[in-house]
């Protein structure tokens, strides 16, 4: 069985992406039958469900509605949710509004690309730095509210500077570009990969994403793994990776 998609693999690339998540939450719940997040910020990547293992969701859904009050939310349905979870939250009202692929790339056969010409990457390392970053992924993915609030959930994560490493993208000294590496359960979790809209199509975010790898590899990690956009499928599968599993994301119609 290939590597990438062995069950174990899978399963510590879905562990990675809980833990990542969860950093967000200040008011984080890991219970017996579910992982919650609640950030307290209006965007609804930062708060939401992230497995579910209970017999019923109807169990569960008061509780966790209650919590998540007030906040746009994604509840993620992977392979580490029970098989009935879709089903349950489409009874329930929960309308499917996206999925995102989980692909994984071996660390030591990342195809990288000529580097755009002027690009200097860095790793972020003062609170100033942190803040320009969030800044920039913000402008990149279109949030506008809550920047702030981002920034300071962002500086008050508790991961290490090993655990969690920060790059930022400059052309002519300009900020344009993003990437995280999340070391965890043995996987190089890439994150928060993202490029200003005037400056996409030049390989930035290929860059910033094989720096995330190779920041990963020399830790000593063998596999990277991330959550792709549409935009990104086909930029992530020029360089390698390839899909080994798939979130459904559900929010309340």
């Amino acid at each position: 069985m290939d590597e990438l998609t062995h069950p174990q693999m899978v399963s510590r690339q879905l562990a990675n992406a809980r833990e990542y998540w969860l950093g967000y939450g200040a008011h984080e719940q890991r219970r017996k039958d579910y992982f919650l997040y609640r950030s307290g910020v209006a965007d609804a990547q930062l708060n939401g469900v992230v497995s579910f293992n209970g017999k019923r969701v109807a169990d569960e859904l008061t509780e966790i509605e209650r919590t998540l009050s007030g906040l746009p939310w994604l509840w993620w349905v992977g392979p580490d949710s029970n098989d009935s979870t879709a089903a349950d939250l489409a009874e329930h009202g929960y309308k499917e509004v996206g999925a995102m692929p989980v692909m994984a790339i071996r660390l030591d056969s990342v195809r990288g690309a000529p580097a755009p010409t002027g690009l200097e990457i860095k790793q972020v390392g003062s609170a100033a730095e942190l803040t320009d970053w969030v800044r920039c992924y913000t402008s990149a993915f279109g949030i506008q509210a809550g920047r702030e609030d981002i920034a300071h959930l962002e500086s008050t994560r508790s991961e290490t500077s090993d655990t969690l490493v920060r790059f930022s993208g400059y052309v002519d000294g300009q900020l344009v570009g993003t990437a995280a590496l999340y070391n965890h359960d043995e996987v190089a979790g890439i994150y928060v990969v993202s490029t200003l809209k005037e400056f996409r199509g030049r390989g930035i975010g290929t860059e910033l994403t094989a720096a995330a790898l190779n920041a990963g590899r020399e830790q000593g990690l063998r596999i990277g793994s991330l959550q792709a956009s549409s935009m990104g499928v086909p930029v992530y599968e020029r360089m390698g990776f390839e899909e080994v599993a798939r979130y459904r994301l559900f929010m309340k119609s």
